[in-house]
């Protein structure tokens, strides 16, 4: 598996916990040493099932063969990218056939509901005209909508098998909502995965999670 923007490690470490072969790739260098601090706090085992490297998804050639990897992601990338479709050219080149390319992306057609559900209708009515927007930590990105991703993964090869909507109910629950794995938690969670796949709410999700299968 390739992990593209790894972060701090959180999905690579889960994904070798439970046996898989991970290579990371991250272009923030502050963020590819929190994850490499992580890993050297796990078994042997599982640190020999992950690479971390420094380096950008658009330039995968550079560090990969064709067909290397059997899946992709890329989750909490594409926002920060001012033109998405280089950097997914460059995803499904180096992904195996039959493989998965998974995306987790800000949802565009539903980029209104946060603001205009916290009572910011400046901020909504402006959403309505532009994928631009501020994240919560202050910094200026994009949304991609899901009929446009939609072309772009069959132009690359790798055409849309299945989407989901992420964060429906809980994008603006409280910091302070109960714990994880109190019952009121286990609730709001069977509700969430419901509604990230059922029309039609998963089309006002936060987030999208596009799955896309190399040809």
């Amino acid at each position: 598996m390739l992990d593209v923007g790894v972060g701090q490690g959180t999905q690579a470490l889960r994904l070798a916990r439970a046996g898989h072969e991970v290579t990371g790739l991250e272009s923030d260098a502050t963020m590819l040493e929190a994850a490499r601090t992580a890993l050297a706090d796990e078994p042997e085992g599982i640190r020999r099932r992950v690479r971390l490297l420094e380096g950008d998804g658009r330039e995968t050639g550079a560090h990969f063969l064709p067909g290397t990897f059997d899946v992709v992601l890329c989750h909490g990338v594409l926002m920060y990218m001012p033109e998405p479709d280089p950097l997914l050219a460059g995803l499904a080149r180096v992904l195996a056939p039959g493989g998965l390319l998974s995306l987790l992306v800000r949802n565009g057609d539903a980029l209104a509901m946060r603001p205009g559900l916290a009572g910011d209708f400046d901020t909504a009515l402006a959403a309505f005209d532009s994928p631009s927007y501020t994240n919560r930590i202050g910094l200026p990105v994009r949304a991609d909508r899901r009929e446009e991703l939609t072309e772009t993964l069959t132009a690359i090869g790798a055409p849309l098998r299945a989407w989901y909507g992420v964060r429906v109910f809980t994008d603006l629950a409280p910091d302070d909502a109960e714990p994880p794995g109190s019952p009121e938690w286990e609730r709001l969670l069977t509700a969430e995965e419901r509604a990230g796949r059922t029309d039609p709410y998963r089309a006002v999700a936060a987030l999208l999670h596009l799955c896309g299968v190399r040809g």
